[in-house]
């Protein structure tokens, strides 16, 4: 198969590149954002695509609307997509899209690469590779909006209300700005906040908390 990758983790994709590469598939390009995704999805119509949920330059969900365009423009292409955590805004929508192979894993399931594999393959042939805990979720109504966060992203959200900037939460907690920004990412998508100015989803993730 020819794979296409995107994903900004430099480590996953050298990784995905090796497995891909040793079970005899062929990797035509590996990109680190969106737009690009979109531009080398329809240069080297490739079998197969993998792609991030979240990529540059916010860390939200750049990847997973990337696909959607990227399905748009190029009909049929058959996307498998990558998440630490179920995104619920998107998921429903690009397991609907209805043309050509899709495919949902959470990225601990790359560790078992016979069923990571099996599942690209699928979704290469148009069939559809679903992650059961993704399907778990879009099955299940949440109703406690902060039941999903982690316990990091707990306490970034609580920083976040006590009106500290990135910042100053990354000094607070000894991490990275880098690693705050997509905690706060993974925020607002977690609590289906839509992808409007920044400023005004901070504080709706504050109430969210608050209330």
């Amino acid at each position: 198969m020819r794979v296409l990758i995107a994903e900004d983790n430099v480590l996953l994709a050298e990784g995905l590149k090796l497995l891909l590469g040793t079970a005899g598939h062929e990797v035509v390009d590996a990109v680190t954002d969106a737009p690009a995704f979109v531009e080398a999805a329809a240069r080297h119509r490739p079998d197969v695509s993998i792609v991030d949920v979240r990529l540059p330059p916010s860390f939200t969900d750049e990847g997973v609307r990337a696909a959607l365009r990227a399905r748009r423009e190029t009909p049929g292409l058959p996307v498998l997509v990558l998440s630490q955590y179920v995104e619920q805004t998107y998921a429903g929508e690009l397991l609907s899209s209805g043309e050509g192979g899709v495919g949902y894993l959470l990225k601990d399931r790359v560790a078992r690469v016979a069923e990571f594999l099996d599942a690209l393959e699928r979704v290469a042939a148009g069939g559809t590779a679903m992650d059961p805990e993704v399907v778990a979720q879009l099955l299940t109504k949440r109703h406690d909006p902060l039941a999903a966060l982690t316990a990091r992203e707990r306490e970034v959200l609580e920083l976040m209300a006590q009106g500290f900037a990135n910042g100053e939460i990354a000094r607070r907690l000894v991490v990275t700005d880098r690693a705050v920004h997509k905690h706060v990412g993974n925020i607002f998508a977690k609590l289906d906040l839509p992808p409007d100015e920044a400023g005004h989803r901070r504080v709706l993730a504050v109430l969210a908390f608050l209330g």
